[in-house]
Protein backbone atom coordinates (compact mmCIF):
# COMPACT_ATOMS: atom_id res chain seq x y z
CA UNK A 1 0.00 0.00 0.00
CA UNK A 2 1.50 3.73 -0.99
CA UNK A 3 1.45 6.05 1.41
CA UNK A 4 0.87 9.83 0.41
CA UNK A 5 4.16 12.05 0.96
CA UNK A 6 4.19 14.25 3.99
CA UNK A 7 3.37 17.88 3.59
CA UNK A 8 6.90 20.06 3.19
CA UNK A 9 5.60 21.91 6.09
CA UNK A 10 6.21 19.05 8.53
CA UNK A 11 9.58 18.86 9.94
CA UNK A 12 11.38 17.24 12.64
CA UNK A 13 15.00 16.55 13.66
CA UNK A 14 17.40 15.81 11.13
CA UNK A 15 20.16 12.95 12.06
CA UNK A 16 21.51 10.95 9.55
CA UNK A 17 18.74 10.92 7.32
CA UNK A 18 15.99 13.20 6.64
CA UNK A 19 12.64 13.33 8.76
CA UNK A 20 14.40 9.82 10.96
CA UNK A 21 14.16 12.46 13.74
CA UNK A 22 17.33 11.94 15.77
CA UNK A 23 17.95 13.96 18.57
CA UNK A 24 20.71 14.33 21.52
CA UNK A 25 19.07 14.73 25.02
CA UNK A 26 21.41 15.69 27.73
CA UNK A 27 20.42 16.16 31.57
CA UNK A 28 21.30 15.35 35.53
CA UNK A 29 19.97 13.62 37.65
CA UNK A 30 20.34 13.99 41.50
CA UNK A 31 21.20 10.73 42.04
CA UNK A 32 24.73 8.85 42.60
CA UNK A 33 25.86 7.27 39.08
CA UNK A 34 25.42 3.82 38.76
CA UNK A 35 23.00 0.99 36.45
CA UNK A 36 19.79 1.87 38.59
CA UNK A 37 20.51 6.18 37.76
CA UNK A 38 21.55 4.87 34.06
CA UNK A 39 17.85 2.94 33.56
CA UNK A 40 16.25 6.10 34.93
CA UNK A 41 17.63 8.40 32.53
CA UNK A 42 16.68 6.11 29.75
CA UNK A 43 12.91 5.82 31.54
CA UNK A 44 13.00 9.37 31.55
CA UNK A 45 13.71 10.30 28.03
CA UNK A 46 11.08 7.33 27.31
CA UNK A 47 8.60 9.12 29.08
CA UNK A 48 9.86 13.01 26.85
CA UNK A 49 8.34 10.67 24.11
CA UNK A 50 11.75 9.88 22.72
CA UNK A 51 11.57 6.43 20.96
CA UNK A 52 14.44 4.01 21.54
CA UNK A 53 16.29 5.79 23.81
CA UNK A 54 19.88 5.14 24.60
CA UNK A 55 22.52 6.31 27.24
CA UNK A 56 25.65 6.98 25.24
CA UNK A 57 27.62 9.10 27.72
CA UNK A 58 27.33 9.71 31.92
CA UNK A 59 29.27 10.48 34.38
CA UNK A 60 29.79 11.73 38.46
CA UNK A 61 28.69 15.65 38.53
CA UNK A 62 29.74 14.70 43.03
CA UNK A 63 28.31 13.03 45.46
CA UNK A 64 25.07 12.60 44.86
CA UNK A 65 24.46 13.76 41.30
CA UNK A 66 24.51 12.47 37.86
CA UNK A 67 25.03 13.48 34.31
CA UNK A 68 23.66 12.03 30.96
CA UNK A 69 23.76 12.12 27.04
CA UNK A 70 21.05 10.17 25.19
CA UNK A 71 20.34 9.83 21.72
CA UNK A 72 16.66 8.54 20.67
CA UNK A 73 14.33 9.08 18.18
CA UNK A 74 11.67 12.16 18.40
CA UNK A 75 8.60 11.17 17.20
CA UNK A 76 7.11 14.21 16.62
CA UNK A 77 6.99 16.64 13.71
CA UNK A 78 6.09 20.37 13.94
CA UNK A 79 3.58 22.42 10.69
CA UNK A 80 6.20 25.32 10.02
CA UNK A 81 2.95 26.54 8.00
CA UNK A 82 1.55 27.25 11.48
CA UNK A 83 4.44 29.32 13.34
CA UNK A 84 3.94 32.46 13.58
CA UNK A 85 6.82 34.40 15.74
CA UNK A 86 6.01 37.90 17.20
CA UNK A 87 8.89 40.38 16.57
CA UNK A 88 8.77 43.83 16.74
CA UNK A 89 8.21 46.07 13.13
CA UNK A 90 10.86 48.08 11.83
CA UNK A 91 13.76 47.71 8.91
CA UNK A 92 17.31 47.11 10.41
CA UNK A 93 20.01 49.79 9.17
CA UNK A 94 23.34 50.06 9.17
CA UNK A 95 25.42 52.47 11.21
CA UNK A 96 25.67 55.25 8.73
CA UNK A 97 21.86 55.07 8.11
CA UNK A 98 20.89 54.92 11.99
CA UNK A 99 23.17 57.95 12.15
CA UNK A 100 21.34 59.76 9.24
CA UNK A 101 18.37 58.82 10.38
CA UNK A 102 18.44 60.08 14.03
CA UNK A 103 20.27 63.44 12.82
CA UNK A 104 17.03 63.87 10.45
CA UNK A 105 14.19 63.58 12.32
CA UNK A 106 15.31 64.31 15.68
CA UNK A 107 17.73 67.02 15.24
CA UNK A 108 20.33 65.66 18.47
CA UNK A 109 21.97 62.61 19.94
CA UNK A 110 19.21 60.13 20.97
CA UNK A 111 20.04 59.20 24.62
CA UNK A 112 19.97 55.90 25.96
CA UNK A 113 20.56 54.23 29.59
CA UNK A 114 21.34 50.45 29.85
CA UNK A 115 21.96 48.60 33.02
CA UNK A 116 21.89 45.17 34.21
CA UNK A 117 19.58 45.71 36.80
CA UNK A 118 19.16 43.79 40.23
CA UNK A 119 21.20 41.25 40.75
CA UNK A 120 22.41 40.33 37.62
CA UNK A 121 26.07 40.98 37.34
CA UNK A 122 26.76 39.32 33.99
CA UNK A 123 27.57 42.02 31.65
CA UNK A 124 28.33 40.54 28.46
CA UNK A 125 24.86 41.27 26.61
CA UNK A 126 24.32 44.82 27.78
CA UNK A 127 28.44 45.60 26.76
CA UNK A 128 28.03 43.66 23.40
CA UNK A 129 25.01 46.29 22.52
CA UNK A 130 26.24 49.63 24.19
CA UNK A 131 30.15 49.40 24.68
CA UNK A 132 32.17 50.74 21.82
CA UNK A 133 33.92 47.87 20.84
CA UNK A 134 30.57 45.91 20.74
CA UNK A 135 30.99 42.06 19.57
CA UNK A 136 31.25 40.30 16.88
CA UNK A 137 32.23 42.85 14.70
CA UNK A 138 29.42 44.63 15.40
CA UNK A 139 30.28 48.22 16.86
CA UNK A 140 28.03 48.97 20.03
CA UNK A 141 25.94 52.03 20.56
CA UNK A 142 28.73 54.11 22.01
CA UNK A 143 29.95 54.21 18.74
CA UNK A 144 27.44 56.25 16.95
CA UNK A 145 28.02 59.83 16.44
CA UNK A 146 24.06 60.33 16.81
CA UNK A 147 23.85 58.59 20.30
CA UNK A 148 24.72 58.90 23.63
CA UNK A 149 25.10 56.10 25.11
CA UNK A 150 25.12 55.38 29.33
CA UNK A 151 26.50 52.38 30.03
CA UNK A 152 26.01 51.76 34.19
CA UNK A 153 27.27 48.30 34.16
CA UNK A 154 25.60 45.49 36.11
CA UNK A 155 23.92 44.92 39.43
CA UNK A 156 22.24 48.33 38.94
CA UNK A 157 18.96 48.73 41.25
CA UNK A 158 16.00 49.45 39.34
CA UNK A 159 15.64 52.82 41.57
CA UNK A 160 18.91 54.02 40.23
CA UNK A 161 18.09 53.36 36.65
CA UNK A 162 15.28 55.48 36.53
CA UNK A 163 16.91 58.34 38.57
CA UNK A 164 19.95 58.04 35.88
CA UNK A 165 17.71 58.00 32.75
CA UNK A 166 15.39 61.26 34.53
CA UNK A 167 19.05 62.87 35.08
CA UNK A 168 19.98 62.22 31.41
CA UNK A 169 16.74 63.09 29.96
CA UNK A 170 16.97 59.54 28.08
CA UNK A 171 14.87 58.99 25.12
CA UNK A 172 15.42 54.94 26.00
CA UNK A 173 16.70 52.91 28.84
CA UNK A 174 17.91 49.13 27.39
CA UNK A 175 17.93 46.49 30.28
CA UNK A 176 19.73 43.23 29.93
CA UNK A 177 18.89 40.30 31.88
CA UNK A 178 21.13 37.10 31.65
CA UNK A 179 20.21 35.49 35.54
CA UNK A 180 17.21 33.54 34.97
CA UNK A 181 17.45 31.04 37.50
CA UNK A 182 14.00 30.82 39.15
CA UNK A 183 12.29 33.44 36.61
CA UNK A 184 14.33 35.92 38.98
CA UNK A 185 14.66 38.08 35.80
CA UNK A 186 10.45 38.10 35.36
CA UNK A 187 10.43 39.64 38.47
CA UNK A 188 12.97 42.69 37.86
CA UNK A 189 11.60 43.06 34.66
CA UNK A 190 8.12 44.06 36.11
CA UNK A 191 9.16 45.99 38.82
CA UNK A 192 10.80 48.15 36.35
CA UNK A 193 8.04 48.39 34.12
CA UNK A 194 5.44 49.03 37.16
CA UNK A 195 8.36 51.61 38.77
CA UNK A 196 7.98 53.78 35.47
CA UNK A 197 4.37 53.50 35.11
CA UNK A 198 4.09 54.53 38.89
CA UNK A 199 6.31 57.39 38.09
CA UNK A 200 4.46 58.20 34.95
CA UNK A 201 7.46 58.10 32.92
CA UNK A 202 6.20 55.24 30.75
CA UNK A 203 5.28 56.41 27.82
CA UNK A 204 8.10 58.93 27.89
CA UNK A 205 10.47 56.19 27.55
CA UNK A 206 11.37 53.90 24.78
CA UNK A 207 11.72 50.47 27.10
CA UNK A 208 13.88 47.67 25.88
CA UNK A 209 14.74 44.66 27.17
CA UNK A 210 17.31 41.46 26.09
CA UNK A 211 18.86 38.09 27.25
CA UNK A 212 19.37 34.81 26.46
CA UNK A 213 15.35 33.84 27.05
CA UNK A 214 13.62 36.91 26.23
CA UNK A 215 11.46 37.09 23.36
CA UNK A 216 9.85 39.75 21.81
CA UNK A 217 6.31 38.62 22.88
CA UNK A 218 7.61 37.77 26.10
CA UNK A 219 8.56 41.82 26.62
CA UNK A 220 5.58 43.38 25.51
CA UNK A 221 3.57 41.03 27.74
CA UNK A 222 5.49 42.50 30.82
CA UNK A 223 5.12 46.16 29.69
CA UNK A 224 7.87 46.57 27.11
CA UNK A 225 8.06 47.98 23.56
CA UNK A 226 10.75 45.38 22.09
CA UNK A 227 12.27 42.38 23.46
CA UNK A 228 15.77 40.88 21.40
CA UNK A 229 17.09 37.59 22.10
CA UNK A 230 20.40 35.89 21.44
CA UNK A 231 21.91 37.37 17.51
CA UNK A 232 20.56 40.78 17.58
CA UNK A 233 23.57 43.54 17.81
CA UNK A 234 23.45 47.17 18.23
CA UNK A 235 22.30 47.85 14.91
CA UNK A 236 19.10 46.20 15.57
CA UNK A 237 18.28 47.74 18.59
CA UNK A 238 19.80 51.32 17.25
CA UNK A 239 17.18 50.97 14.04
CA UNK A 240 14.24 49.86 16.39
CA UNK A 241 15.02 53.04 18.56
CA UNK A 242 14.73 55.47 15.83
CA UNK A 243 12.07 53.64 14.39
CA UNK A 244 9.86 53.85 17.62
CA UNK A 245 10.59 57.24 18.18
CA UNK A 246 9.54 58.56 14.76
CA UNK A 247 6.60 56.47 15.42
CA UNK A 248 5.63 58.57 18.73
CA UNK A 249 7.12 62.03 17.67
CA UNK A 250 6.42 61.90 13.95
CA UNK A 251 3.33 59.99 13.23
CA UNK A 252 4.40 57.42 11.27
CA UNK A 253 7.14 54.86 9.76
CA UNK A 254 9.91 57.69 8.93
CA UNK A 255 12.37 55.38 6.61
Amino acid sequence: MSTQPLPDTLVRPYGDTLDDGRVQLSFTLPVPLDDNAKEAARQLAGQMGIEEPAVVHSESMGTGFAFFVLYGRCRHRVDMSRIQVAKPDFEVLDKEAVNAKIARLMGRKLVVVGACIETDAHTVGIDAIMNMKGFNGHKGLESYHEIRAINMGAQVDSEDLVARAIDEHADAILVSQVVTQKNIHLDNLTRLSDMLEAEGLRSRVILVVGGPRISHELAKELGYDAGFGPGCYAENVASFLIEEWARRHVGQHAR
